[in-house]
This record gives structure tokens, sequence and C-alpha cells, in this order.
């Protein structure tokens, strides 16, 4: 094997090793940071030119994040989503209502702003209600962060290893819906009932009256948000680029009296960003020098073109390693498939997220809502998050398999 293929292995195994594992012992190195780390060392070892690193960068990707973000930064700093959590508290009064509620709310924002932001601004709302109604909070905080994975399967925009599979499938977003939008309504039904089963005591409770309380908000802000977003949504089904549109409505919002822009940028989840811009070149070293057409033509014999043994692979290896960069991975040996490519992507995205179910550590939508709880002082136990994740992860999968081998693709 020559020297710069063993080099271009090392890298790409410790720096998939740092992802999954999410730190290195003893050095202040997160995910972020071994993504830069071995994209850099795959251009410092001559596995890939400058320039070949700068083309290996999926910008559509990048920019369609980027200007999502900024639109879920709108909506979350001029109260849109206190609004709802505010209409939700005025008209549930019965604590089963209230689930239905949270996990249906953090579903379908999810399935078009981003699962991760749709966490970050529900949970501290949702803890505030539950707070008030002097529930325990913690079959809430599961349903945000279960509903949130389910529900951003429906669409390209719902998470970013769909917006990855959307810019390197080229599937038309109505399309991508069709074909998973099923999967991820069923699954928060499915949600529902295994939270209520699991936590029965917690849904026997009596009705409530919950208080009344004021709301503060940016009354021109929020409609101006809202209306972006709606016209937003309604583009991506119409056909238009989704990274176009998204930039657009960003910047379209950054023109405004009402809100300084250094709020808006500290919204921005740069190092994720930085992350997906490191592992595409470190993936990129990887197929340069391993993913010769050899090993691509042998892959075939594993029938990655049949939807169960690529949802397999993908929940397997996206609870090793984490779902975005399992779907880097697998990239190209889905690009090699001359039947049935469109299902495997889209098996892909399906299988990678609802993966993320399986445990609290399964996506970083779990880990934002624990984060956000534990500040509040309410610890979330893995058995406590897998005892019902886990069955979760393996329905919803075992229903979505079902669906897409039905799905004319």
């Amino acid at each position: 094997m020559p020297a710069i293929t063993i080099l271009s292995v090392l890298i790409f195994l410790a720096t998939y090793l740092v992802v999954g594992w999410g730190r290195v012992p003893g050095l202040h190195i997160d995910r972020t940071g071994a993504a830069l780390i071995g994209g850099s060392l795959m251009v410092a070892c001559g596995v890939l030119t400058l320039n070949e690193a700068y083309k290996a960068i999926d910008l559509d990707t990048l920019v369609l994040l980027l200007g999502m973000m900024i639109v879920v930064a709108y909506l979350r700093l001029s109260g849109f989503f206190a609004i709802v959590n505010s209409w939700i508290l005025r008209h549930t009064h019965h604590p089963l209502i209230v689930l239905i509620a949270v996990v249906l709310v953090s579903g379908f924002f999810s399935a078009f702003l981003v699962n991760d932001t749709i966490c970050l601004a529900m949970t501290p709302l949702v803890l505030d209600l539950i707070s008030s109604l002097r529930r325990n909070p913690v079959p809430y905080l599961l349903a945000i962060a279960m509903s949130s994975n389910i529900g951003s399967t429906a669409t390209i925009t719902g998470n970013p290893q769909n917006i990855l599979i959307g810019s390197f499938s080229h599937i038309a977003y109505l399309r991508f819906a069709a074909a998973l939008a099923p999967t991820a309504a069923i699954g928060l039904v499915i949600t529902i009932v295994l939270i209520f089963l699991f936590f029965r005591d917690e849904f026997r409770g009596n009705h409530f009256k919950p208080a009344e309380r004021t709301v503060h908000y940016s009354k021109p802000i929020a409609m101006k948000a809202a209306i972006v977003t709606l016209c937003m949504i309604v583009l991506f089904f119409l056909g238009q680029p989704p990274a176009k549109v998204a930039i657009v409505a960003g910047a379209f919002l950054l023109i405004t009296r009402r809100a300084k822009p250094e709020k808006i940028y500290r919204e921005i989840d740069f190092p994720l960003l930085l992350l997906f811009g490191g592992l595409f070149v470190v993936v990129a070293g990887i197929e340069k020098t391993v993913f010769t057409p050899n090993v691509l033509g042998y892959a075939a014999h594993l029938h990655l073109e049949r939807v169960p043994i690529i949802s397999g692979i993908s929940a397997v290896l996206s609870n090793i390693v984490s779902n975005v960069p399992a779907v880097l991975v697998l990239k190209p040996f889905v690009l090699q498939l001359k039947q049935h490519r469109e299902r495997a992507w889209l098996a892909l995205a399906m299988s990678s997220t609802l993966a993320g179910n399986f445990t609290i550590l399964g996506s970083v939508a779990n880990l934002i809502v624990v984060q956000r709880a534990r500040q509040r002082g309410i610890e979330i136990s893995f058995w406590e998050y897998f005892k019902i994740g886990a069955p979760l992860t393996i329905i919803t999968i075992v229903i979505g398999v079902f669906l897409l081998m039905s799905f004319a693709g």
C-alpha cells in the first residue's frame, strides 16, 4: 500500500474517532477541531492539493445551513416561538394534550427549520411551561428531542444530513417530502404513544387551568420573520434551489432597523459550518486514495441499492460516528449505484436521521435538550432516554423501510 494511502487512512480514522468520541482526552479538541485538523493534514501530507481541498467543500450545503440559521435566529429572537408556546399554554388543559402539542410543534418546525435550532428554541420555553404547570418535565423534554429528530426526516431542510443528501442527490424538495413525510408523520404518533405508555402516571392527572403569562416579543420582527419563512418554504416546494432561497431569505431579514446584526451573528452555529468544511476535505482525501473505482465496484456486492441493507448500515454507522460523518462516508458508495440510486439516498436520509433517537448521544438535538435541562437542574439519565429511544428508533426505521420499498423510485 502506498505511503500516501496509509497516511490518508490514518488521518481519516483519527478524525472519525474523535468525531465519534466527541473530544480528545487531555486536549481541548472537539469535533470541529478534529475535522479542521484532519482536513489540514490531508493537504499538509500531500493527499490533496489546496485546490482539490477547495473543490471538495460543498458550498451549496454551507450556504443553505447559513441561511437557515439566520432565519431561525430572527424567529427566535423576535419571540415567535414564545408566541407559539403561549398559544399552547392557553389552549391545553390536560397533560396529554400538552404532550401532543409539544410533539406536533417540535416535529412540524423541525421539518423545515433544522431540528437542532428548534431544540435550542423550544427547550427553555417548554421548561417554563411545564414548571408553571408543576408537572414532571422529563417526558416533555424527551418529546422535544425525539419529535424534532423524527420531524426533521420529512424534508431536505430538516437537518444537516438531509441538507447534505439534498445537495448530493439533487432530489426535488417536493419529491423528497413526498417520500419521507409519511414516515415522519407516523413516527410522531408513535412518539406520543410510547412516551404516554412509559410515563402513564404523569398523564393520569386531572385537567388544569394554567395561569396567563405575559409574552415579550417584537411584533414587527416576528411578523416579518414568519412571512419570510412561509415564503421560503413555499419556494422550496415550488422547486427553487434551497441554498439560493435560504440565503436570500436570511439576507432580506438582515435589512431592518429593529434588530442589531450582532445579536443575529451570535446565533449562527459557526462551529457546525467549520465541522462540515473539515469533513468534506477529510472524506475527499479518503475518496481519492482508498475509494478507488475497484473498491467501489467491489462494494456493489453489498447491494446498497436495497433499502433494508443501506438503512441498517447507515443506522449502525450513525450511532458510531454520528449521522453527518456517516452520510459523508457512504456518499461515494451511493453515487456509484446504477439502479435505485434515488431510493438509496432517501433511505440514507431516513435511517441516519431516525437512528439519532437510539441513545441520548445519537444526535446533537438530544444533547442540546439534555444540556439545557441540566442548566435548570433537571437530569435525564441514559436509561430514561434509551428505554423509549431504542424501540422508537427500531419501529420507525422498520416503518420507513417498508414505506420506501413501496415508494415509486
